[in-house]
């Protein structure tokens, strides 16, 4: 039996800006994890979650291509990852085998409740990872990056992977995104195994060491967001008010360079301006594109922390889904987390990641 893990993740600052080439964000790695399993098999395959039991599906090859007995399934990440793995163990001279692949995800709670920690990101960076070790292929951070990038890609054709390189290097991390239109093209001029070994233009991931007294609170708002819609709606802000989404670009990056160097400097309270200013800068570009980030609930949620000396803003597309706060771990949360419960916003009991060698 393999074993494969790969943990959530969420974003700390740079939202939107993250999926134009070069430009930063940081994100960090959780101790919530998505787990797949392989079992090799003979006679036939199987894709099972422990989340999703009667949308198992079961498989049988022809040739090298998988033929599902389910025309309906709701496992596409896993088998973009499966599919694209599976390339490149042949073109390692691997040959492809039949197994049971199982899926059990604690990004999402037990009653079903989806937090919006990245769950298909990890599940297809533990997908890519197990089926290496099956396959018996070496892969490094940087190969198992790519590798997952592409697969997750293929299926959700937009945004910045950044959650693949937080499921990958976990800890924080500050990431700027590769140029996808390039990798478009390089997909149709090079191997696969040379797409992994070479540099991809504009992606940069950068380990960061928090400030000592740093503590990371994140408040759950009870409704979920779609990351893929939102990220739809500010391309077209994009594509019809050119100069104030380069604005908001430049502005964003300069927030985030001064962030990172807060980071370098082990300063908190530099990281915490930031984080304010990174705040304004995402409300204003929800109100020029009409596109709601900061939900009412969001607002509230930040509007307390930082009442209670923290700083705080919504995480990820937002619209929903989490908030986080920076804050100094001398503080007293007590009133603080006492005032979110009264308001239906959940405090997740989560801690930071860090991938260990």
């Amino acid at each position: 039996m393999i074993s494969a893990q790969a943990p959530g993740k969420l974003y700390i600052a740079g939202e939107y800006a993250v999926v134009e080439p070069g430009y930063p964000a940081i994100i960090v790695a959780l101790n919530q994890f998505v787990t797949v399993t392989i079992e090799a098999s003979h006679d036939y395959g199987s894709i099972a979650s422990k989340q999703y039991q009667e949308n198992s599906i079961y498989w049988q090859r022809q040739g090298s291509e998988l033929v599902f007995d389910n025309r309906d399934n709701p496992f596409h990440y896993i088998l973009s990852a499966i599919h694209l793995t599976e390339q490149y163990a042949q073109s390692l001279g691997k040959p492809l085998d039949m197994y049971h692949l199982n899926v059990n995800s604690e990004l999402d709670s037990v009653d079903g409740k989806k937090y919006g920690l990245g769950s298909s990101a990890a599940v297809t960076v533990a997908t890519v990872k197990a089926l290496c070790q099956f396959y018996g292929i070496q892969m490094s951070k940087d190969r198992l990056f790519k590798l997952a990038a592409i697969a997750h890609l293929d299926v959700q054709g937009n945004g910045s992977l950044g959650d693949i390189a937080a499921s990958v290097y976990g800890g924080w991390i500050a990431y700027r995104a590769f140029d996808r239109d390039w990798l478009a093209s390089a997909r149709r001029e090079l191997s696969l195994a040379e797409l992994l070994t070479i540099d991809w233009p504009g992606l940069d991931i950068e380990l960061l060491t928090p400030p000592a007294p740093l503590r990371l609170l994140i408040g759950w708002t009870g409704t979920p967001a779609s990351t893929s819609h939102l990220v739809d709606r500010i391309a077209l802000f994009k594509a019809t008010k050119r100069q104030s989404y380069h604005d908001f670009l430049q502005a964003s990056k300069n927030c985030l360079h001064r962030m990172i160097q807060g980071f370098h400097d082990g300063d908190l309270s530099a990281i915490q301006r930031e984080i304010t200013k990174n705040r304004q800068l995402l409300n204003q570009l929800a109100h020029l594109s009409h596109v709601t980030i900061e939900t009412k609930l969001l607002k509230t949620m930040c509007d307390t922390a930082v009442n209670s000396g923290g700083a705080a803003k919504s995480s990820g597309a937002g619209g929903g889904d989490c908030g986080i706060v920076i804050i100094n771990a001398a503080q007293d949360l007590a009133h603080l987390l006492h005032d979110w419960e009264r308001r239906g916003i959940e405090p997740l009991k989560l801690n930071v990641h860090h991938v260990i060698e």
